[in-house]
């Protein structure tokens, strides 16, 4: 997500629609429109805004509206729309409308009764008119009159016209809640209703003005604590609450609700056990803060952080469930030009959305001042990495398989992939290679099978792994993730300490803090000592030393020992238990780093650059030159090779590279086995030409590579590298590329006429260089030069 590249707002220079001819080998049951997401794309050449840069625009001017905070904004077309709030002395309800476009701010025209001046309410956007709920109203100057309101108003953008809905229901009036739209409905959550706290739901149809009544939903699962001031944002059909004020019980926690009746209105807390030490934790608990929605991420911006302003922006993938602080443009960061700047941290701002950036305005900053700042930041869209989820497949499919191992006393048998399983696992990449070893004792038969059905099955026999947790085992190798465990479901708790178990012996460091993170935070009262005395019986201190604490914990303590649990527990333990209890051990603090192991992009990537190539099992012939490779990875991540693979296994084991009918460089081909392998999208510009459309004809997932190779190509044409590319274009065919390097040549040709390569040009591309010169040679300058001679 982090990815530094950039973004348009239109085109205003020519596209290159860049088309290809698709060509598979004879037989091969392969349709390339198999990957629904891999879309076309064209080139074009801006203007464009940085992505991730923050811009600051025009504040808004005191004659148009007063600097405020707890205020909310919507986005409708191309407007900010900005109601109420307080400027530190008084409650507002005016209406300021902010043009995006023209950077311009006005009062928005009203008609009609608005809304009492309030602070803390909310407002949404249904259909073409900005509704806004309840909040607090009164005189904050002489403190009298204060109230909360349960009250709903009516903005129509097109006529100005202010309605208040006379609505039926019993919803308790409230302030600093949160409030969405989805299905047509109005959706209320939570707030502070002047005595307390709430994290009751309220939802209403917008459709019908006459037919709309209030409805509590019966929530179910884990519901939030009872907060105010936190947001709420909606994605991929699921509302998220980060956050907010709730009393002593105020965490961090970001809280998934499910709309859909079937799924019972269930809320889902988020859960954090698999973000390792090391890797981007969630944003601090905070208040006042601000998150929107956008394509598949959650952005948290601002708030009140344990009496501290942060101004960062925290992102969060719904898709892979990480969190990750966005690193701005460097541009961003000039504070010397105008309107080139970061927010400072504050609270109580509101933030919206329209097209691919997100606006914040106003809030509280230092010192308690109101801010009529607005600023705008540019996201990036581009198709998410499916790396991960691709060698999952191939886990679950069990296509391709070439090890067998054999576990346990019961001889369970369990399918994998060498190519995978040796790049994540030194212990087990011994164990294959020595049986493999012994395989070859028998090497006349294993001619003989690989000339008729191909190579047999590798047998490794692993006598100290159960199948069961061997399975989790290597679903963390295929993704780096294992499963969570079940709230209050004792025997999954159990099956990963079999598995952190196996990871201690198979030296897999990451594994074993995913392990020990999970437990952790799946003991509680029910399941502590069946975890304890597990952990003492496989020898597993830390746990146990986790156990221990917590059952002597004041809270814990009694509750605990009152169990039959308890009472059925071996007397050393008990014993252990009550000494513990007695004369807490002296804490021990460690500053020494914590080995979290390698990544599986890191594996990989060392895999492709030479730590595969003994397990190597096809070879790519690119022009006649060969490239050994691994058939697992390729049929995992291309559906091209798995067709060819599943249906047409060449013979000789080898297999032709093009891109349609035109074959890339060795260094366009090389960046195309990193995006296979690891996921890898950094590359020249020139690789870039050679391989936009790889993702359409290999049947990649998605458009991913596709996308990055368009960026790169439109942002990335210097001076510098131009004739390469130019040469690029040539071969590829891409007559617009070749149109817009040949622009750039003519007018900076000054500098280009001293590359070296210039000299190394073909001779009808430099016969297009003089030509695109001649064309661009005025008639009168031509008459200049003439008179000249």
């Amino acid at each position: 997500m982090a990815d530094q590249i950039k973004d348009h707002h239109g085109p205003t220079g020519p596209a290159l629609a860049m088309s290809c001819k698709s060509k598979v080998a004879p037989s091969v049951d392969f349709d390339h429109s198999c990957s629904d997401s891999v879309e076309y794309l064209t080139l074009n050449f801006g203007p464009f805004e940085t992505v991730h840069r923050w811009r600051r625009l025009p504040p808004c001017d005191e004659f148009v509206g007063a600097r405020r905070s707890k205020h909310t904004v919507v986005a409708y077309r191309d407007a900010i729309y900005v109601f109420g709030g307080d400027n530190g002395k008084n409650m507002l309800n005016d209406l300021l409308r902010f043009d995006v476009k023209d950077c311009s701010w006005c009062r928005a025209f009203t008609t009609g009764t608005p809304p009492a001046p309030r602070y803390h309410h909310s407002a949404v956007v249904y259909g073409s008119s900005m509704f806004v709920f309840g909040g607090y109203t009164g005189d904050i100057y002489s403190n009298s009159n204060l109230k909360n309101k349960n009250d709903l108003f009516e903005y129509k953008f097109a006529t100005g016209q202010w309605t208040e809905w006379k609505v039926e229901g019993r919803l308790v009036a409230r302030s600093a809640h949160g409030a969405t739209v989805y299905n047509d409905k109005l959706w209320i959550f939570a707030g502070y209703d002047g005595n307390a706290r709430l994290n009751d739901m309220w939802t209403i149809s917008l459709q019908d003005r006459e037919q709309a009544y209030w409805e509590e939903i019966e929530q179910s699962g884990e519901i939030p604590p009872s907060c105010c001031n936190f947001p709420v944002a909606v994605c991929q059909d699921k509302m998220f609450v980060f956050s907010g004020q709730s009393g002593a019980k105020i965490t961090n926690n970001l809280f998934q609700f499910e709309f859909k009746v079937y799924f019972l209105f269930r809320w889902t807390r988020i859960p954090t056990e698999h973000l390792l030490r090391g890797s981007p934790p969630p944003p601090q608990r905070r208040y006042g803060h601000t998150m929107v929605a956008f394509d598949r991420h959650l952005y948290v911006f601002g708030g009140a952080a344990d009496n501290t302003l942060p101004n960062e922006l925290h992102c969060y993938d719904v898709d892979s469930q990480t969190w990750e602080v966005i690193q701005a443009s460097t541009d961003s960061e000039n504070c010397d030009v105008d309107f080139l700047q970061m927010p400072s941290g504050r609270l109580f701002h509101a933030a919206a959305v329209i097209h691919d950036a997100m606006y914040i305005f106003g809030g509280t900053v230092d010192n308690n001042v109101r801010s009529g700042e607005m600023y705008r930041f540019q996201f990036s869209c581009y198709p998410k990495c499916t790396l991960h989820e691709d060698y999952g497949k191939l886990w679950e499919n069990r296509q391709f398989c070439d090890v067998e191992f054999i576990l346990g006393e019961r001889e369970e048998k369990v399918l994998g992939h060498i190519a995978i399983v040796t790049a994540r696992c030194k212990w087990l990449r011994k164990k294959i290679l020595q049986a493999r070893d012994r395989q070859k004792q028998v090497c006349f038969i294993f001619i003989f099978c690989m000339s008729s059905r191909g190579p047999p099955l590798l047998e490794v026999s692993i006598r100290e792994a159960d199948a069961q947790p061997f399975e989790v085992l290597m679903q963390f190798l295929y993704t780096d993730k294992i499963q969570y465990p079940r709230r209050g479901h004792v025997q999954d708790v159990l099956l990963i300490m079999d598995v952190y178990k196996l990871a201690l012996s198979f030296k897999l460091s990451r594994l074993e803090q995913l392990c020990v993170q999970y437990i952790e935070a799946s003991v509680d009262l029910q399941n502590v000592l069946s975890v304890c005395e597990n952990a003492n019986k496989l020898q597993l201190d830390q746990l146990k030393e986790h156990c221990l604490n917590f059952v002597v914990k004041e809270s814990h303590f009694n509750q605990v020992i009152m169990t039959k649990e308890f009472e059925h527990l071996s007397t050393p333990l008990i014993v252990e238990i009550v000494r513990r209890k007695q004369q807490p051990p002296p804490r021990v603090y460690s500053d020494l780093p914590v080995d979290i192991g390698t990544s599986l992009v890191q594996d990989m990537k060392a895999y492709l650059e030479g730590a595969g190539h003994e397990f190597c099992d096809i070879i790519l012939l690119l022009d006649g030159h060969p490239r050994p490779a691994h058939k697992a990875i390729l049929a995992a991540r291309s559906s091209y090779f798995e067709a060819m693979f599943r249906s047409f296994m060449p013979e000789d084991g080898q297999v032709n590279i093009s891109i349609g009918e035109m074959v890339p460089s060795t260094q366009a081909f090389e960046s195309m086995l990193r995006y296979i392998y690891y996921g890898d999208v950094n590359m020249p510009p020139e690789d870039s030409l050679y391989l936009f459309a790889a993702p359409y004809y290999y049947g990649f997932s998605n458009n991913r590579l596709q996308a990055y190779c368009k960026q790169n190509l439109e942002m990335n044409v210097t001076v510098e590298n131009v004739l390469q590319i130019l040469e690029a274009a040539d071969k590829t065919q891409a007559l617009d590329m070749k149109k817009h390097c040949l622009h750039i040549i003519v007018h900076q040709f000054t500098k280009v006429s001293k590359l070296p390569n210039l000299r190394s040009l073909s001779q009808p591309l430099l016969l297009d260089i003089i030509d695109s010169l001649a064309s661009h040679i005025s008639d009168k300058q031509c008459t200049e030069m003439s008179s000249d001679i």
